[in-house]
């Protein structure tokens, strides 16, 4: 049975940075090994989402509806408080501790970690939101009530799908409680809000703050 390019479209470019940072530690040997800088496994990782979020963006029909310019000031401050809850320092069984690092200041002169810094800020910022939660938000919460999830109206999704989706949110992240309430917050902006936009910019928020801090502070294991 195929699967439906509905599903393909949200689906494929969570998959492609799932798996491409699965394979960061191999893809940085194979560019090392082409005397290339190994950090160049995050712009393939960042590029081939936008790839497929460029090629499919027809299929996007949730994201042809503006929000109010105020949701926006909302969506903010629900960021703003995601972030906050994420840079505490959590207890290992909570998730805390190292996770994946990315340093743009190792081995790189000031101008070339200015640049490497700028890819990562503007993949965190502007790519990963808009395909997580087109992945997590828009489909894996709405298919939780119904396969034909585009059909699912955002404001009458269950608590079920509400709480499940948040939960597996949260096992896609290391620091897994962290995870569980920006999923919970996302996911009531959407609810809240109808529109996908506004998760959108919390998660850009939230992401874009989370950079700055891991530069003032070079906690990378942040990144």
């Amino acid at each position: 049975m195929s699967i439906p390019r509905t599903v393909l479209s949200r689906l494929l470019p969570f998959a492609a940075y799932i798996v491409l940072l699965a394979l960061d530690g191999t893809l940085a040997s194979a560019l090392e090994w082409l005397h290339l800088n190994p950090k160049f496994s995050y712009v393939i990782r960042i590029s081939a989402v936008i790839a497929l979020l460029l090629y499919f963006w027809r299929d996007y029909i949730e994201l042809t509806t503006k929000p109010h310019v105020s949701d926006y000031l909302y969506a903010s401050i629900a960021g703003a408080i995601v972030f906050i809850i994420w840079i505490f320092p959590y207890p290992a069984w909570l998730g805390g501790g190292d996770t994946s690092t990315f340093n743009p200041y190792a081995g790189e002169s000031p101008l070339a970690a200015m640049w490497w810094a700028s890819v990562r800020l503007m993949g965190a910022a502007m790519v990963v939101p808009l395909m997580e939660e087109l992945f997590w938000r828009s489909y894996v919460m709405r298919w939780f009530d119904k396969a034909d999830f585009l059909t699912v109206s955002p404001e009458r999704i269950s608590g079920y799908a509400y709480v499940g989706s948040a939960c597996l949110f949260a096992l896609e992240h290391h620091l897994w409680l962290a995870g569980l309430f920006a999923g919970l917050v996302y996911g009531e902006l959407y609810k809240t809000y109808k529109n996908l936009w506004v998760p959108i910019a919390a998660h850009a928020v939230t992401n874009a703050l989370l950079g700055f801090w891991v530069l003032s502070t070079s906690q990378w294991s942040y990144w």
